[in-house]
């Protein structure tokens, strides 16, 4: 087959507020299409409060939901073309948001990886048409071995719509394209269907940041949520000396440890002070023959473990200090570890 000669630029230069007008019309369309999805999620007039007997898509929308939260397995998502790229996404919103879920292909899955498929998982397909040929592998399959189908598609009366035991039709909109044919509002759709699931599932279970940070460790979003404890220096990397140490011993365990701080406890272990650089500065005079105690700063500002690392920046930035103790709230008042601003700069805490 002959692969198509590459089309040379276009000559005539576009006009700006053709473009502008093509892009508001297609945003306008797509945000047209979200609200027709919204309504058909809501309640039928005269329905009973949490009752899913409203319009078909919400009560689909539902039993959607309860066939994902009684399953063993993991939802198996597939779709063709550009409802596999939404299938992907879905898939991955859904794996990290508390729902086991993994995208598969289903050309390959005709070539050995419905194996991927087992009973106790549940297959949620999307296509547009609802007759996309390369799916019906797959729909076949789940037939055979009794593995719950949730069908989304476009089109009512569709082979997989029909065979799926849970439907979820999409609502009746044009493409924001203009000629009908390139997918636009309908994958918009798709994914935001996927997203509202996606969510519905999470806040049942009752999914928190904690959480949700756990399958999110690298790169922004696991900065952003990496907590005091994940960064902390604990045990013998915490520079402290009791109340009645003398000074000269105090700045070689400053020095030591490389904060440029030190931390002072009281005779059970309590933190009850910190000595800093300013605090040097404050005793020049006479330092080497105080104790810890009258140098130090009493009842220092300081951090549960727990706490993210994002509130522990905000409090160094707004005191202009570079570190904190991290002492659990409630409990004995002793340290537990310190956290300084580099260690939150190298994990991408800004």
């Amino acid at each position: 087959m002959d692969t198509p000669e590459p089309q040379p630029p276009h000559a005539e230069q576009p006009d700006p507020a053709t473009l502008l007008a093509t892009g508001r019309r297609v945003v306008e369309r797509e945000a047209a299409a979200l609200a027709a999805l919204g309504d058909a999620l809501g309640d039928a007039p005269g329905d009973a409060p949490g009752d899913a007997s409203g319009a078909s898509l919400g009560r689909a929308f539902v039993e959607a939901a309860r066939l994902i939260l009684a399953a063993r397995g993991r939802v198996i998502v597939s779709g063709m073309g550009k409802s596999g790229h939404i299938a992907r996404k879905v898939a991955a919103t859904l794996a990290s948001t508390g729902t086991p879920a993994h995208f598969v292909h289903p050309a390959e899955a005709s070539h050995g990886d419905l194996g991927m498929m087992t009973r106790g998982d549940v297959a949620l397909l999307l296509s547009n048409s609802g007759e996309t040929p390369e799916l019906a592998d797959m729909i076949a399959y789940t037939r055979r071995f009794g593995i719950p189908l949730i069908g989304v598609a476009g089109r009512a009366g569709s082979t997989l719509l029909t065979r799926a035991d849970v439907a979820l039709l999409l609502p009746t909109v044009e493409e924001a394209c203009g000629t009908g044919v390139v997918p636009t509002t309908s994958t918009t759709m798709t994914l935001a269907l996927g997203d509202a699931l996606a969510v519905a599932l999470m806040e049942h279970r009752r999914f928190t940041p904690e959480m949700f940070r756990d399958y999110h460790p690298g790169g922004r979003l696991g900065a952003r949520l990496a907590r005091v404890a994940d960064l902390m220096h604990s045990g013998p990397a915490l520079p402290l000396v009791t109340e009645d140490t003398a000074m000269g011993e105090a700045l070689v365990r400053m020095s030591a440890k490389g904060f440029g701080v030190v931390g002072v406890t009281d005779a059970d272990g309590r933190l009850t002070g910190i000595v800093t650089d300013g605090d040097l500065r404050r005793h020049l005079d006479g330092l080497l023959d105080c104790t810890a105690a009258k140098v130090m700063t009493r009842a220092p500002r300081t951090i549960a473990p727990q706490a993210l690392a994002e509130e522990a920046v905000a409090q160094m930035n707004a005191r202009k200090i570079t570190c904190l103790f991290a002492v659990a709230p409630g409990g004995d008042g002793r340290p537990e570890g310190l956290i300084h601003i580099h260690d939150c700069l190298r994990a991408g805490v800004v």
